[in-house]
């Protein structure tokens, strides 16, 4: 049970309401957001920077996707693990895709900047402090400046909110692969995951 209640759209603020087209939305879809309507005014600023990041993208869906589900391994967000959003799978994120971030270096269908993409979130997920000039001159044979502050932002966006996620612990809606509690790590590949907007 999720160790915050989750409002239902009924009871948000109606502007959020509708900022986050909840009307429509899936249980799945709301998410998190259902917490964060205690607090519309966090919840709308939340909306805005995950659309100012998502909205302006240069970077693929796939590439963004990928770097997502990598970082929510780490995070161990069990939603963020379970679901894939609709525009990355049209560009091409299968469940082999996804299978490939078990071991990205040797992934022969993952590109070159999306290995250093991912080797990117990893460290940004598990040891910041070990991104230097180095792994930054790496990052810019693929990426423009641009670029990197569109994938270090997603990035930060997924590690502080998909942390979020994981502590507030909230599964009951998910497939059952995506459940289980124990020691063990859940995967991306784990069950079978949800298509969302």
């Amino acid at each position: 049970m999720s160790r915050i209640s989750k409002l239902s759209p009924d009871q948000w603020d109606p502007e959020l309401r509708e900022m986050f087209a909840a009307d429509s939305a899936t249980q799945l879809e709301l998410g998190t957001m259902r917490m964060f309507a205690h607090r519309p005014g966090i919840a709308k600023g939340i909306i805005a920077l995950g659309a100012g990041i998502k909205g302006n993208w240069t970077l693929s869906a796939r590439m963004m996707e990928l770097v997502r589900l990598r970082v929510a391994y780490h995070n161990q967000c069990r939603s963020c693990l379970a679901i894939r959003y609709r525009d990355a799978v049209e560009e091409g994120v299968s469940e082999d895709l996804v299978c490939s971030l078990q071991a990205p270096p040797e992934a022969s269908d993952l590109t070159d900047a999306e290995k250093i993409a991912i080797e990117y979130a990893d460290r940004f997920a598990t040891n910041h402090l070990s991104i230097d000039d180095d792994v930054l001159a790496q990052m810019r044979r693929h990426f423009s400046e641009p670029q990197l502050i569109e994938l270090g932002s997603w990035i930060a966006f997924c590690v502080g909110f998909g942390r979020f996620g994981a502590v507030m612990d909230m599964v009951e809606e998910l497939p059952e692969a995506y459940q289980q509690r124990g020691d063990e790590k859940i995967t991306p590949w784990s069950g079978e995951p949800v298509i969302v907007r």
